[in-house]
Parts: C-alpha cells; structure tokens; sequence
C-alpha cells in the first residue's frame, strides 16, 4: 500500500494516534477498492469538471487541510468557537477519499467509474469512514462537504471544510476558464 505519511504529511497534525491510523487505513481501503497501483497516484486529477487539470487528488487534499487549518485559527482564538482539531484535520484530509471510487482508469484515461455514477464521493467516503470506525462528526464532515450536505445541518468542522474545498476548486477553475484576467 501507498506510505500515506509521506503523501499526506498533515496526518501528522492528528494528535490522537487511534484517529490518524484509522485515517490512513480508510486511505489503504479505497485505494485498494478502486483498483488503483501507486503509479497512478500522481496523476488522479482533484476534479473531472476542468480539463488538463495540473493538480492531482493528493495536491488538492494537502492544500484544503492547510486551508483548514487557517481558517480554523483564528475563528478558535477570536471567537471562541470550539472546533475539535483533530475531526477537522481527519474531514479535511478524508473529504474526497471517495474519488477513488468514483474514477477510475480506462484505456488509459480517469473518468467516472461505474461506482461514481451510483455514488458520488461524498457517500462513499463516508460510507469508507463509517466501516473504519471512525467519529460520526468526521465522517458527517465527509458526507456533507459538497452539495450533497446543502440542505443538511455542518457542524462548523464540516463547514471550514466545505468553505476550503470550494475556495481551492472556484480559484483554480477561474484561473483555467479565464487565464491572464
């Protein structure tokens, strides 16, 4: 399997060892249920909706928990808002682990996958969370980070995330549909 700590090197952040192991192992799971070798890790695009996307799946997941992160901060020390850093580190770098079920390799290109047209990352993330053992409040963080959660209740962990996650793809897709603006 993938060595996740050197991908992902913010599950590190994770204080509770128990948590940070489950993660990775959520990780190993959907890597394997994919069909995916380690050779094709860096060349998962974070999304199919822009083409000739540079940033892969790995790229995008490390820049939304560092987005986490600092956006967390603040809100904690200046509002006071209890935020659990752990489930929030844990959603951030769990919320798009379904897409590797949701695409797949074919004749050499990433697409949708049959599973990704049953369910979209966002479930079958969560459902990988569940199956781990993970918190409800992280695998909720999962499950409602896109528009599947837009008539559902966030927790503030699950809305830092959604806001990150939609900060890093509205800016990267308005800089490819609209280059030198």
């Amino acid at each position: 399997m993938a060595h996740w700590k050197k991908i992902l090197p913010e599950l590190d952040w994770i204080a509770d060892s128990d948590l940070r192991d489950k993660v990775e192992k959520v990780w190993d799971d959907a890597f394997k249920l994919g069909g995916w070798d380690e050779d094709a890790l860096d060349s998962i695009p974070f999304t199919l909706l822009v083409q000739d996307t540079d940033i892969n799946l790995f790229d995008h997941t490390r820049i939304v928990t560092h987005l986490c992160r600092q956006i967390a901060a603040p809100l904690k020390e200046m509002q006071r808002l209890e935020i659990n850093d752990d489930y929030l580190i844990a959603g951030a770098l769990l919320h798009d682990v379904g897409k590797l079920l949701e695409y797949g390799k074919k004749d050499g290109k990433i697409s949708v996958a049959r599973s990704g047209r049953l369910l979209r990352h966002p479930l079958s993330g969560m459902g990988l969370a569940v199956k781990w053992g993970l918190p409800e409040e992280v695998s909720h963080t999962i499950a409602v980070h896109s528009r599947e959660g837009d008539k559902s209740y966030r927790s503030p962990e699950a809305i830092i995330i959604h806001h990150a996650d939609f900060i890093m793809f509205e800016s990267f897709k308005s800089r490819k549909e609209f280059p030198g603006i």
